[in-house]
């Protein structure tokens, strides 16, 4: 430890001071007989306390439930007042209700090994299915109809994550083929066929309400994983964890200009190091100021979570877990509780802000 800078009795109780309000991540408990967190939670940190103003004094970071095999895909359903989300592995999605925050399996099961999951303008669920290669939509009557199983360069890898644009009901989604390199998380492909890319080059699709045209809309980002939209939609930012499988892919956000159903002026957005560490991002979410809420892992404790970055991809906050953070989204009736899906549990910490979109 460095000798402080001023031996005074001043500067002796405030280092001491800052030392005890923040105790090591591994020794805080989750289990369901742990005590009280003492306000405020040392795991939520403002590093820039001026623009990151969605952290509260007296919330307090919760684990829900736990014992999933790998958790993906939050979605909120406002109408319905629930979380639904993915545990890949066991091939099935859960669902939260926000009476009691009471969990209950089986909402879907088989899923089909389902990633990401949605709700489109009519309070639909969409998944991207891992097992499938395709993205459905389940309807009110309970069948289920596949959007698209292929696009224009032939049949999905393993499609993972999508949003729904609210003015044209266009939907949005990433295929990096993670579901096709592994019979744990999807299908795997025959193993002479095994690479990286399990199939066709990993892109961006969008596909069209009206006609149900499936375009691709970019493939500079080596593995497109999280995706969201800017509060006003001029901007579609892209995680990128190509670094999983290829060596030349830098751990970033991508962000482009949205042009109708184009997007062009792809561009880096914040690239992922903190402190001389390097993890990768997955799910993406912004909030109604513009920040982007991105669920982080891959590095250890104290890297480990969620990481919040203003409108211009400065780090301004971070909120530590103790496992990899996969996904993450805003829900609750006021869209005011942050749910992140974290390896094997599901988080929730309210906030000062609120989800930018409806889901």
């Amino acid at each position: 430890m460095k000798p402080l800078p001023d031996p005074s009795r001043r500067a002796l109780l405030g280092a001491a001071a800052a030392l005890a309000a923040t105790p090591a991540l591994a020794q805080r408990s989750y289990g369901p007989n742990a005590g009280p967190q003492r306000y405020p939670d040392p795991d939520i940190i403002a590093s820039d306390p001026r623009r990151f103003t969605a952290k509260l004094g007296n919330s307090a970071i919760t684990r829900l439930h736990t014992g999933m095999g790998w958790a993906e895909g939050p979605a909120w359903h406002a109408t319905g007042r629930f979380l639904i989300w993915s545990d890949i592995p066991n091939d099935e999605c859960l669902r939260l209700v926000e009476e009691d925050l009471t969990t209950h399996r089986r909402f879907r099961s088989p899923s089909g090994y389902s990633n990401g999951n949605t709700f489109d303008r009519e309070g639909r669920q969409i998944a991207f299915r891992h097992f499938h290669r395709d993205v459905a939509r389940y309807e009110r009557d309970g069948r289920v109809t596949v959007l698209a199983d292929r696009g224009p360069d032939g049949a999905f890898n393993a499609p993972n994550d999508g949003v729904v644009h609210p003015e044209d009901g266009a939907l949005w989604f990433t295929d990096p083929g993670y579901g096709g390199l592994m019979d744990y998380e999807g299908n795997r492909v025959p193993e002479s066929a095994r690479s990286p890319r399990p199939f066709i080059k990993e892109a961006i699709y969008r596909i069209d309400a009206q006609s149900g045209q499936v375009a691709k809309v970019a493939d500079d980002v080596f593995k497109p994983n999280g995706l969201c939209f800017s509060p006003d939609y001029r901007t579609l930012y892209v995680a990128d964890t190509g670094r999983s499988h290829y060596p030349d892919a830098a751990s970033q956000i991508w962000a482009y200009e949205v042009d109708g159903p184009r997007l062009r002026n792809p561009r880096r957005f914040a690239e992922m190091t903190l402190d001389g560490r390097t993890g990768m991002v997955d799910g993406i979410r912004c909030d109604e100021s513009g920040n982007v809420w991105a669920a982080m892992g891959w590095v250890g404790e104290g890297y480990d979570g969620v990481h919040i970055f203003a409108p211009d991809g400065a780090r301004i906050g971070q909120i530590r877990l103790p496992e990899i953070c996969a996904n993450l989204c805003f829900g609750g009736t006021r869209r005011n509780r942050l749910f992140m899906c974290a390896s094997q549990s599901l988080y929730m910490v309210p906030v000062e802000t609120r989800g930018a979109h409806f889901c």
